[in-house]
């Protein structure tokens, strides 16, 4: 089925004359002609028919008209993406995955604003996968929130910013008002935050880099639940100062400088490709990115 014939048929049913329809499809009239005998073939109706000097459309050409013009329309629409954006009238779920504390930090403000600007749209936030990868970009997750920069060439990513990592220790803690040494801190009892149950990161090769050994005597899935169990004993753990921020306060855990030579966290924002364009994901990743960059700028 050749598809550009209903094309050629509305602008045929639209002026009920060859020489106007060829005009309207940029062709001459011996082809759009020839046109019109393959539709009468296909269709085994005449379709315009002769009337004096003019032609008219035979009952069936009148009966299906509409449906043409309805189906030459949404062709368009399908072979066109719109360019304009109605959140108004925007009905679309949004799947966001990341570290618990980007997480946290973002969806006060991103439901706030997504729920005055666009009622019909529904967000979905997921914790980080276990293996650390972007293969859910493919199909399931329309963000990824993380520190890891994608290597993936199907995977596009922007660089929020950054948040330099502290010590988060409870208020009454021995240590709380101290000031830390490496030799300290790596004696104190640690909890690593790792979404694999990694009892050793980045942090145990700054030690190792002194002569020092780091007391890990647990791991928990979240900054979060981290947090919680700091907040309660004598743990110490590393978090990242501007977006655990509200979580330290809600469990009144204080932070200190971490006194090592360790880069800031990045803070990662990733998409597959086949979303660069897409002009309702380009708003919601342009409202992530500012709410974040805002966050770090507020609370930095």
């Amino acid at each position: 089925m050749d598809l550009n014939l209903l094309t050629a048929l509305d602008a045929l049913l639209e002026h009920n004359s060859v020489a106007a329809a060829a005009v309207r499809l940029h062709l001459t009239p011996p082809a759009v002609s020839r046109t019109l005998a393959r539709i009468r073939h296909v269709t085994g109706d005449d379709i315009l028919v002769r009337a004096g000097r003019s032609m008219v459309p035979t009952p069936y050409a009148l009966s299906i008209r509409t449906q043409v013009r309805a189906l030459v329309q949404e062709a368009s629409s399908v072979l066109r993406p719109a360019n304009a954006l109605d959140l108004g009238t925007l009905d679309r779920v949004f799947t966001l995955r990341g570290h618990d504390a980007l997480l946290a930090a973002l969806a006060p403000a991103l439901l706030a604003a997504v729920r005055t600007s666009a009622p019909s749209v529904r967000m979905r936030f997921l914790g980080e996968a276990a293996s650390g990868g972007f293969d859910e970009l493919r199909n399931e997750v329309d963000l990824e929130l993380g520190s890891t920069l994608p290597t993936q060439p199907e995977v596009t990513h922007e660089v929020i910013g950054a948040d330099e990592l502290v010590v988060a220790l409870r208020r009454g803690h021995p240590q709380a008002c101290a000031r830390l040494t490496p030799k300290k801190l790596a004696s104190l009892a640690h909890l690593n935050v790792s979404r694999r149950g990694r009892l050793h990161d980045r942090l145990d090769e700054a030690f190792e880099a002194l002569g020092l050994t780091r007391h890990v005597v647990a791991s928990l899935p979240t900054a979060a639940a981290a947090l919680e169990v700091v907040g309660r004993s004598d743990f110490v753990t590393i978090v990242s100062r501007t977006l655990c921020a509200p979580m330290c306060a809600a469990w009144e855990v204080v932070t200190r400088p971490l006194p090592l030579e360790l880069p800031a966290a990045p803070i990662v924002l990733a998409w597959h490709r086949r979303f660069d364009t897409d002009v309702s994901h380009t708003w919601m990743r342009t409202q992530v990115a500012h709410m974040l960059k805002t966050q770090l700028q507020t609370q930095g």
